[in-house]
């Protein structure tokens, strides 16, 4: 395998013992490695497949849960693991449809690039999977190793066909100190508003204890109600859990809002066993976490931009927070993820 270091200036040669960012291909996905020596710390990103985040290795430990032993398998196998990127919706629409700006898009189960759920509602968007991404930049300095990556939304079809707002996307992953931001950069080239519904859905774990000895931070005031289909309501209450609960044997599928920010708008969410944590930290623009963890090995702590269903949900007049760019504008958010005691 060959790794390369795409910037050599003089601060990444200076700083080469700490910082490094290389390409490789890898069963035939393209894969970028950020490199942290210091904090002794390697982030591997799947360009070419979904340009998915799959290993955050701290002192040889995954943050990331990830079942595979190689790329291969996770690209035949088509299952999730690592921190998936979920668009133009993240999570179900109701219906083989969706509104934006009053008017009605009906989607082509045809083309082929409908996820469905056990329930057959459209699940994750169109990107899940995606070869399409391509790297925009990738540099290592004495402040950090990063990858741009990016996905001109609008060059393609099948595509547009099922979303039809002209847009690029990219992705900035950035290693630091230790801690992996993921920045999402959205820029509009159509002539109309275009609604986002973006979101991440990150597997984690730790090592040091069992799953029913975990503790799980829950950063949020709300708890959105949810359908036998797992669709919101339209109803909200009071979160009724603890704000650090222990996991033991329960199962979570839940979303929440009205999170619980600091001083800057961030909100920390976090899963922890005995002294391993790993803390996933919301940017502003994230305003919904959906947690999800069954009775087995991982914790799924999502930044989500809008609920489930948002589309039709604002359409209806249910919620009214939904979060639009306007034309020759952008929509820009990062979540960091923070191990500590690895």
């Amino acid at each position: 395998m060959t790794r390369i270091i795409v910037t050599l200036t003089l601060a990444s040669m200076a700083y080469a013992e700490n910082y490094s960012a290389t390409r490789a291909r890898i069963d035939g996905v393209e894969v970028v490695q950020l490199t942290d020596a210091r904090a002794k710390t390697e982030v591997s990103i799947a360009v070419t497949h979904g340009n998915t985040a799959y290993r955050m290795m701290v002192n040889g430990k995954n943050a990331f849960w990830f079942r595979f032993p190689s790329v291969a398998e996770w690209k035949a196998a088509m299952r999730q693991g690592g921190n998936p990127f979920l668009a133009p919706w993240a999570n179900r629409l109701d219906q083989d449809a969706f509104y934006a700006n009053g008017k009605k898009y009906i989607l082509n189960d045809a083309l082929g690039n409908v996820r469905r759920d056990p329930h057959k509602q459209p699940i994750h968007g169109l990107l899940l999977y995606s070869d399409l991404w391509e790297v925009a930049s990738l540099e290592a300095d004495g402040r950090s190793a990063r990858l741009t990556s990016r996905l001109e939304f609008w060059k393609y079809p099948g595509l547009m066909a099922q979303f039809p707002f002209a847009h690029t996307i990219e992705v900035t992953h950035r290693l630091e100190d230790g801690r992996l931001e993921v920045e999402t950069v959205l820029r509009n080239h159509a002539v109309e508003p275009m609604p986002v519904a973006v979101g991440y859905h990150p597997y984690f774990q730790v090592h040091d204890a069992p799953r029913s000895e975990w503790k799980l931070r829950v950063a949020a005031r709300e708890h959105v109600l949810l359908s036998e289909r797992l669709v919101p309501t339209g109803e909200r209450e009071p979160v009724k859990l603890p704000e650090v609960l222990e996991l033991k044997d329960a199962a979570i599928d839940d979303v929440f809002t009205g999170l619980v920010r600091d001083a800057d708008g961030r909100a920390e969410f976090y899963i922890q066993g005995n002294r391993e944590k790993v803390s996933v930290i919301f940017g502003p623009n994230y305003t919904v976490a959906v947690i999800y963890s069954p009775r087995d090995s991982f914790v799924a702590i999502e930044p989500m931009s809008a609920p489930t269903n948002a589309f039709n949900l604002a359409h209806a007049g249910i919620y009214k927070e939904l979060q639009s760019i306007s034309p020759g504008d952008e929509w820009r958010e990062s979540f960091w993820v923070a191990p500590s005691g690895f």
